[in-house]
């Protein structure tokens, strides 16, 4: 490689730390090691595995509902076909599972706060469904979906101060849970009492 190769390399570089896309963070060293090969994908299985885990259990409360009262109910334009559904949320779950799993390869006190978030936003997620399917209640859907919002929003704030690829792979999510939260909105106004 040229030595004109190498100093434009260090000019974007130089750029992109001054510009804050990424730090010394971001690069392993004696502050950021990396974890073993043969240790580091146990944890991506767990994250990953809790978060479909997480899927499956809603899913339990969902299909019931989805071949009897969900029918009956008036939807809101924009909603999609059902069979949308469950590619879309397994997507993002594996997306919210490797978020955590990049988070936690990270060292220091604000990686467990940031997962301390991810894990009450997942705590959350996962009371949607019995919410708005089990008991019938686009009411009480979105009363989970509000607060559910809140700290997705709050941890994409927290994994972007320790990884920002996290971050970005939880943005998906929060675009799709405001949309779920404008359908259930729809399903309360178009279905009242």
């Amino acid at each position: 490689m040229s030595a004109q190769a190498d100093a434009s390399k260090i000019a974007v570089f130089t750029a992109c730390q001054e510009l804050g896309v990424f730090d010394e963070k971001d690069f392993p060293g004696p502050e950021n090691p990396l974890p073993t090969p043969s240790g580091q994908f146990v944890p991506l299985i767990g994250f990953i595995g809790l978060c479909l885990l997480v899927a499956v259990a809603e899913s339990a409360v969902t299909i019931p509902s989805v071949h009897g009262w969900y029918l009956s109910l008036t939807r809101p334009p924009g909603t999609p076909p059902d069979w949308v559904f469950g590619p879309v949320w397994t997507t993002l779950y594996l997306m919210i599972g490797a978020a955590a799993w990049l988070v936690w390869r990270r060292t220091g006190s604000m990686q467990r706060g940031a997962l301390r978030l991810w894990g009450w936003q997942l705590l959350v997620n996962a009371a949607w469904s019995p919410a708005f399917f089990g008991l019938h209640s686009p009411a009480l859907g979105l009363c989970v979906l509000v607060p559910l919002l809140v700290l997705i929003g709050l941890t994409i704030r927290a994994f972007w101060r320790v990884e920002r690829v996290a971050a970005a792979l939880m943005v998906p999510y929060a675009l799709w849970t405001c949309y779920a939260t404008f359908l259930n909105a729809g399903f309360l106004w178009l279905n009242p009492g």
